[in-house]
């Protein structure tokens, strides 16, 4: 009898591979998602001029959330191009990959279902990459980390905005900061910004670290303003408009100066790039713990709009 592999021996043998120079084998659950596409065709077209080396998606799970259009329309269509056009195997149920694969990519565009898709995961042993958003809710995301830590299961979630040139403004301190992005809302989603104001969230704390304590939200029909202040006495603001915009950002130096990048440019191989170093190491390029204080500044996001704009404080403490 074949018995599971623990995870400190699987990554073991990742790093070994990769010293070995052989790709590290993929699988990604969820086809719902441009990004299903677009990062198997960055990791197994070599002749891509942002082709990233070292992994390959093999086999997907298609999945699929039949009450959100996004992913109704769309789940079919990608499915179809991993198969057809890059050769990637499919299954039927998501543990069946656990002996072919060296780490996933959990991909579905709907972060209701991350719980229960990544718990079905967790046996395996091997890392998972969580694309945005880590869950929909905070008790989601709180067990999420708490599940994984307990199997000793790496992951890491961040949007492609963390890693586009949105990182030249970090060059010297931030004593505060104003970002924009684009804040359609997905109906179905517990936390109304997780759906796409999770970018400019992202990009908040990429700018600014950790340490907000307290969150303030306006809304109207075609945005939103959250402004938090950090324990410090910085304060960051994140503004969303509908249907979209374009993203950019102003930081605010200790010596009075302003640095602006009136439009940040989405990258996604520099995001694939870090997903395989990840693969091979097991260290989250983004802490867990920043990754978890996010989704409790969305959370008191959510808690100040259904209060009529009142300050809230975010959890505190460890999941």
């Amino acid at each position: 009898m074949k018995l599971p592999m623990g995870p400190a021996i699987a990554m073991g043998l990742l790093f070994a591979a990769r010293l070995h120079g052989a790709d590290l084998r993929l699988g990604m659950i969820g086809t719902d998602t441009s990004h299903a596409t677009e990062f198997t065709r960055t990791l197994n077209d070599a002749t891509a001029k942002d082709h990233v080396e070292g992994a390959r998606i093999v086999v997907a799970y298609k999945g699929g959330s039949p009450d959100v259009e996004e992913s109704r329309s769309r789940v079919d269509r990608f499915a179809s191009e991993l198969r057809d056009k890059y050769a990637v195997r499919f299954v039927d149920h998501i543990p069946e990959m656990c002996g072919t694969v060296d780490g996933f990519l959990l991909e579905s565009v709907d972060g209701r279902t991350h719980l229960a898709q990544l718990k079905e995961l967790l046996g395996c042993g091997k890392p998972v990459f969580i694309d945005k958003p880590l869950a929909s809710s905070w008790s989601d995301a709180s067990e999420i980390a708490r599940l994984a830590a307990a199997a000793g299961v790496p992951w890491f979630s961040a949007s492609s905005l963390r890693f586009s040139d949105i990182d030249s403004l970090k060059r010297l301190p931030v004593k505060g900061a104003i970002v924009w992005a684009p804040g359609p809302i997905e109906p179905h989603q517990p936390l109304d910004l997780s759906w796409y104001g999770i970018h400019g969230a992202e990009m908040l704390f990429t700018l600014m670290g950790r340490g907000c304590v307290q969150v303030t939200r306006s809304t109207s029909k075609d945005a939103d303003v959250v402004t938090c202040i950090w324990a410090d006495g910085r304060i960051g603001t994140v503004r969303v408009d509908r249907p979209h915009s374009k993203y950019g950002a102003v930081v605010f130096r200790s010596d009075q100066t302003v640095d602006a990048l009136p439009s940040v440019t989405v990258d996604y191989p520099k995001l694939v790039r870090q997903i395989v170093q990840f693969m091979t190491t097991g260290t989250p390029p983004v802490p867990n713990a920043e990754t978890l204080e996010i989704f409790a500044f969305l959370d008191a996001a959510q808690r100040s709009k259904e209060n009529g704009g009142l300050p809230i404080s975010l959890h505190q403490g460890k999941p």
